[in-house]
């Protein structure tokens, strides 16, 4: 390959002369049909983005601040995240400041057919596209490029027949690229308005600016600088510090990095102009939210529990699947590569995600996002180290278990509608008190399609045995966004019935429009999910002071009158009640504390 460089020509002499343990044949590397893999990748983003409302937490708070950015006034505003005028330290601005151009821009565009508030919602959403676009692409990229070293090659057969490196790259970036969609954890964060989508579309940035240093140092230099900077912006040291810490050790463990430290300073250089071009200011604004927020930060670190480490191993067992057995099988099979580019940067990028997780206070999900990278990056380079009956099993794996999947779904929204079986019945009819039954002909429509597309795949894979490696991660794949469009289509009335405060917000102010008065001030301690919903659907805002003459209270429809009542004044009078359609757990009070 005319790029071969002296970096690549180390690898040969240091690893080429073991034995690799990727055995591929020419065939098993046939190319992908484009046309599936950008359906696979439009359908996947495309359902279950858009008419919907925000769900509680992050889809919800996400929209609160970019509408945050155009509804209040000041500098502050602009420059530090808020719901309403209350500070949010929670995250960087960067997602705000993009979802609220996009509102400024694309809001009128949908207005004529959207009420006001639903094109906004829509408009605030088209990022995602951008995020998912740049995610895929240098996800696939980067991948392909590594898998073009010649370490990465699979054995040379005695009497040829191994697929060209070209191929075997694409091979290999195809899979990862579906293996990366097929992860179960990632599906719905995807689709939220948060920082989530933005953060990963940064650290696939970082991945492919590492993975085409050698070639393309300049072009290197550029990407980190902008990934690291930005993922600052995004979600803060949270986010920044795994990436950053997983950069360094590229460059410290690689000999060829090492080589190639001026790449590194300026990539930091871009980052630290980034980074002082948003702190300088901020400062300058508002210290004490500064103060705040770098309290918050450091209070998200913490020494592991075992507690902490249980959970967050079982969690991690749904959320990567299925590319973490797979990771794990790379990184065993290659061992003996640990310091090749194609395993190392991976690998490292893995390291430097469960480092974040094992020092947080409270991992989830936005912390698990930085390890579905670099799993799918490894697992993708397993796949021709596995022998044929093991690809097979995963094969028929996936063929079961998304088969049972949709079955499931399809078989809840039978029980729904007809009231058969009963006892499912029953049981989705609690979760969904108050909800009118109603079928959209549009949306089973696209459900029976995708419905008979999977049992297409299903068969084509029955009759055809095609040798391509990519098969079962086209399977992988492509169950889980027929899952997903089930979900999204069949259950979407009942999700925002059961998810959104749509009509909770819209009942409470209308009971404030009659009970507050021009100098009342309500009163109330929300987690800033619900604090974000009242503030989207109706500009609600509330007061930190007890001293408000309004009250509004969170408690729970399962205790009784007097619970609820037991830290109220006892002069409280109540005004109104409500809740979400079915939520057994959660309902607001407006009450009137009277003046003794």
């Amino acid at each position: 390959m005319p790029w071969l460089s002296l970096y690549q020509v180390k690898i040969v002499n240091n690893t080429q002369q073991r034995t690799t343990p990727a055995r591929l044949t020419e065939p098993a590397a046939t190319k992908l049909p484009r046309f599936i893999l950008i359906g696979v990748g439009l359908v996947y983003i495309l359902a279950g983005l858009f008419f919907r409302d925000p769900w509680k937490s992050d889809d919800v708070i996400g929209i609160a601040t970019m509408f945050s950015l155009l509804n209040e006034s000041g500098t502050s505003v602009w420059l530090l995240p808020h719901i309403g005028a209350t500070p949010y330290i929670h995250e960087g601005p960067l997602n705000s400041w993009i979802g609220a151009l996009s509102i400024t821009f694309f809001g009128p565009v949908f207005s004529p057919w959207l009420a006001p508030l639903d094109a906004a919602i829509t408009a605030a959403r088209l990022p995602n596209l951008v995020w998912f676009l740049m995610l895929t692409l240098c996800f696939w990229h980067g991948l392909f490029r590594l898998a073009q070293t010649p370490a990465a090659q699979p054995l040379a057969l005695p009497f040829g027949g191994q697929p060209s490196p070209m191929a075997y790259g694409r091979m290999i970036a195809d899979a990862g690229l579906l293996l990366l969609v097929a992860t179960v954890g990632i599906i719905w964060r995807m689709h939220e308005t948060s920082m989530v989508p933005l953060g990963l579309a940064l650290a696939a940035l970082l991945f492919y600016g590492l993975s085409v240093l050698p070639q393309r140092p300049k072009i290197a230099a550029l990407t980190m600088g902008l990934a690291l900077g930005g993922s600052f912006l995004n979600q803060s040291f949270t986010t920044f510090a795994p990436l950053f810490l997983a950069t360094l050790a590229v460059f410290i463990i690689l000999p060829y990095y090492r080589q190639r430290l001026w790449v590194l300073g300026l990539g930091i250089a871009l980052c630290l102009l980034i980074s002082a071009a948003w702190l300088i200011p901020a400062w300058k604004n508002d210290p004490y939210w500064l103060r705040a927020w770098l309290f918050w930060q450091q209070k998200q670190f913490t020494l592991p529990t075992t507690a902490n480490l249980h959970a967050t191993g079982r969690d991690l067992l749904w959320f990567l699947w299925p590319t973490w057995p797979l990771a794990l099988i790379a990184l065993w099979q290659w061992r003996s590569w640990l310091r090749a580019p194609h395993i190392a940067i991976a690998a490292l990028l893995g390291a430097g995600g469960l480092l974040l997780i094992i020092f947080s206070r409270n991992a989830f999900e936005p912390e698990y996002m930085l390890l579905a990278l670099p799993s799918a990056a490894l697992a993708a380079f397993a796949l021709p180290t596995l022998r044929r009956g093991a690809i097979n099993a995963l094969d028929w794996f996936a063929v079961m278990c998304y088969s049972l999947t949709a079955a499931t779904v399809w078989l809840g929204w039978v029980a729904q509608q007809t009231g058969w079986p009963p006892k499912i019945a029953k049981s989705i009819q609690r979760q969904t008190e108050g909800y009118q039954l109603e079928i959209f002909w549009s949306a089973l429509l696209i459900a029976l399609l995708g419905t008979l597309f999977w049992m297409a795949l299903v068969r084509w894979r029955l009759t055809q045995h095609p040798p391509a490696l990519w098969r079962g991660t086209v399977l992988s794949a492509a169950g889980l966004i027929t899952t997903w469009l089930l979900l999204v289509t069949l259950w979407m009335p009942t999700l925002n019935y059961a998810r959104s405060y749509r009509t909770v917000s819209a009942e409470l102010s209308l009971a404030l429009q009659r009970y507050q008065g021009s100098e009342d001030c309500v009163y109330a301690q929300l987690n800033p999910g619900q604090r974000a919903s009242f503030y989207v659907f109706n500009q609600l805002e509330f007061s930190p002071k007890r001293q408000c003459s309004l009250w509004l209270q969170q408690t729970s429809p399962k205790l009784s009158l007097e619970e609820q009542n037991a830290n109220l004044p006892n002069n409280a009078e109540l005004l109104w009640q409500g809740r979400r359609g079915g939520d057994r757990n959660e309902m607001f009070r407006l009450l009137r504390i009277r003046a003794r």
